[in-house]
């Protein structure tokens, strides 16, 4: 004789066993099991202490040979989107201002170049010759530095990868398909940072202190091509780039983005309020060294503006 059982016993059992399986998968016990070790097969990162994740994460980052940075920056109010591939003797990619502003550069060993569309040298005679060509910056130019340290790897790692005030970590997380640990300063207000818990523990994501951006760091140590342009994509314009028909040069300098009161050794500033130094002197809110290259996006062109203007941290 077949024992009869009550409908509602089947969907509580169905029930019951559908949440034991869920619960399994992420480690939890269910009817006498174990649980999972949450640090099983990682690189053991999620076991240090936040400061010494955040140590060996910047050290990583400076070992590396090579990093794709992608994502958006906030200057003077602005925001700018970053996409680009460092290596130590150079780099290339693009950036987009939130007006649309393009351009692209290129930097193999010193030689440097940028490319944009017509609009971008604003009313310079030579305005129709230089569009959508590969225009070499000179080494003398007053914007050479600055656009230079959009290409330059060990600047830009400086000037994002700074944490503010006391650090926490988070519950594990993922950024792309890769598990990471996630840092906190003051609470995220002094900014987020993501480390991978996969082989070499490499940022991942950077999340700005006051929402100044949110950049990813991927492809480490990947080879990338680093080409000059062919030649018939060239223009050598001379020992400095053309000014605008009002008399303004396209490699001008503007003011500082920056602000705040934490200074670090190096002389740059921190974040307002003060907090806890980057400790290489690197402006914090805008992302740029004091005394080098600027990471501060360029003003956008316009027919009354030096279509290269730079905001330079270093003059603020």
């Amino acid at each position: 004789m077949t024992a009869y059982i009550p409908a509602a016993r089947l969907r509580r059992a169905a029930i019951v066993g559908a949440l034991c399986a869920g619960l399994a998968v992420t480690g939890t016990a269910c009817g006498g099991g174990s649980v999972e070790d949450p640090d099983k097969g990682t690189n053991g990162m999620g076991k240090l202490a936040a400061e010494k994740i955040e140590e060996q994460a910047k050290t990583a980052a400076g070992k590396a040979s090579s990093v794709h940075l992608a994502g958006t920056l906030v200057s003077g109010g602005k925001s700018f989107t970053l996409d680009m591939r460092l290596k130590a003797d150079g780099g290339s990619g693009e950036v987009k201002s939130q007006d649309d502003t393009t351009f692209q550069l290129l930097r193999v060993g010193e030689q440097l170049y940028l490319k944009a569309g017509t609009a971008f040298w604003g009313t310079s005679d030579s305005a129709g010759k230089l569009g959508d060509k590969y225009v070499k910056v000179p080494e003398g130019d007053p914007s050479y530095k600055q656009f230079r340290g959009f290409t330059d790897m060990q600047v830009l790692l400086d000037g994002l990868l700074g944490l503010q005030g006391k650090l926490t970590k988070g519950s594990y997380t993922t950024v792309g398909h890769t598990r990471a640990v996630p840092l906190s300063a003051d609470a995220g207000k002094g900014g987020k940072l993501s480390v991978s818990l996969e082989g070499t523990p490499y940022p991942l994501l950077m999340e700005r202190a006051g929402g100044a951006g949110r950049v990813e760091l991927s492809e480490w140590g990947k080879p990338f091509p680093l080409d000059p342009p062919a030649k018939d994509q060239t223009v050598d314009y001379g020992s400095q780039l053309p000014t605008t028909k009002d008399g303004k040069s396209t490699g001008g300098t503007g003011s500082s983005a920056g602000t705040g009161s934490g200074s670090g050794p190096g002389g740059g500033t921190g974040a307002t309020g003060g907090g806890r130094s980057t400790g290489n002197g690197t402006d914090v809110v805008t992302g740029s060294p004091s005394g080098s290259p600027s990471a501060t996006p360029p003003a956008s062109p316009s027919p009354s503006k030096s279509p290269g203007q730079v905001q330079d941290p270093s003059q603020g």
